[in-house]
């Protein structure tokens, strides 16, 4: 992906760069630990985010060959630059038992089918729903936000095995679920190459 960087971002990450030694990290979970904190102001997701390098790397590879990005609000979508998205909320309808947000998880998953990359931000029973569905992902990205349910969606995900970034606290949020998805785009295709 041919990207310019502003000089704006430039400095933020050297500032960030400069409180944080991001170093240690593998190049991929360097670059989403990186790009999640420059999105937030909080060096705290350095040791609240949970993923494996490996899953990065699949991922990475899915999400540039093509594989469908599937938000759950349209303010995570609006996050992610240069790439399209599928978002079904506004279809989906709540009922007993279902939330708006998870029944358009289902539908997004009627659409695309199984190895899409999903981006969860907002609601806990839209990765709830995800869990439920034998979606295959080639990843989760799970971070939705709140008091209520977000911190056990995000536990729930974790254990179900699936290739995933997540987190262990409440925080969470369309921009940050954006800006995880964004470093394995924006990352090259060489993992030798340096990202911003």
């Amino acid at each position: 992906m041919n990207r310019v960087v502003h000089p704006i971002e430039e400095e933020s990450y050297r500032r960030l760069r400069k409180r944080l030694d991001t170093s240690p990290f593998p190049p991929l979970t360097r670059a989403v630990v990186e790009r999640v904190i420059h999105s937030a102001a909080d060096l705290e997701y350095a040791t609240d985010l949970v993923m494996d390098e490996d899953d990065l790397v699949t991922a990475h590879a899915a999400l540039h060959a093509g594989a469908p990005v599937v938000v759950d609000v349209e303010m995570v979508g609006a996050g992610i630059t240069r790439r399209e998205t599928v978002c079904r909320l506004k279809d989906g309808v709540a009922g007993p038992g279902l939330t708006r947000s998870a029944h358009g998880i289902r539908l997004a998953y009627e659409q695309v089918g199984p190895g899409a990359l999903w981006v969860i931000g907002n609601a806990p029973t839209a990765l709830e729903e995800l869990l439920t569905l034998d979606a295959a992902p080639a990843l989760v990205i799970g971070l939705p936000v709140g008091f209520v349910g977000a911190v056990e969606s995000k536990a729930a995900l974790r254990e179900s095995g699936l290739p995933a970034v997540s987190n262990v606290s409440e925080k969470g949020g369309s921009a940050v679920a954006s800006a995880a998805l964004n470093a394995l785009l924006y990352h090259p295709l060489s993992s030798s190459e340096e990202n911003v």
